[in-house]
């Protein structure tokens, strides 16, 4: 998080408004009025990950789970972040597993961790290295698992205009990392029978 202190909304909104007159637009006009407003809202709701942290997510567990040790996997999870880079959306999907060390968490709260990282400025390996580092510390469970697929709006209609590639990123700790045979499964499950993380499968 940054020591900086925040600007107001009013401050933000002179802000866009200088934005609209930089590329040439008149923030005068009738069309664009509200424009600031409503830009700075939609900040507030894209970057709404600042105000949060993934512990009030994690802190409630549960060890009543018949001793169960084996995958859980919270599959396809919608991302939505911004390049720290040109503050343009990435887009995408995260898949979350762990094997539980005698402790589970609520599946929402998988996602709701994937969105508190989501909603701050990022570049896609930080922001999969912080899910997986978070269910890490919190759960210390034999392993953590985290692949994101995004496509980068600034690949696709700037710069060099790809407009089909994916970027897949992986981070890995314990038994994902260290034994092949849960790494396959879960890229069996996931659907990706290929190696990640500079490891082979």
């Amino acid at each position: 998080m940054s020591d900086h202190p925040k600007i107001s909304a009013e401050e933000a909104e002179g802000h866009v408004r200088a934005l609209l007159r930089y590329i040439g637009e008149d923030p005068t006009r009738e069309g664009l009025l509200d424009t600031p407003a409503r830009v700075v809202r939609a900040m507030t709701e894209h970057f709404g990950g600042y105000g949060q942290g993934p512990e009030a997510h994690l802190e409630r567990t549960f060890s009543e789970v018949e001793g169960y040790d084996e995958l859980v996997l919270v599959s396809d999870i919608e991302i939505y972040s911004h390049c720290e880079h040109h503050m343009v959306p990435f887009v995408g999907k995260a898949h979350v597993a762990y094997i539980p060390n005698g402790r589970v968490v609520g599946l929402s709260k998988i996602a709701r961790v994937v969105d508190v990282y989501a909603k701050r400025l990022q570049v896609q390996e930080k922001l999969t290295a912080q899910i997986a580092n978070a269910i890490q510390d919190a759960l210390d469970p034999q392993g953590v698992a985290v692949i994101i697929q995004a496509q980068h709006f600034c690949m696709c209609y700037r710069g060099v205009k790809k407009a089909g590639s994916w970027t897949t990123t992986s981070k890995l700790h314990g038994v994902f990392m260290e034994e092949p045979a849960a790494r396959m499964e879960l890229l069996t499950l996931v659907g990706m029978n290929r190696s990640i993380g500079g490891a082979g499968v």
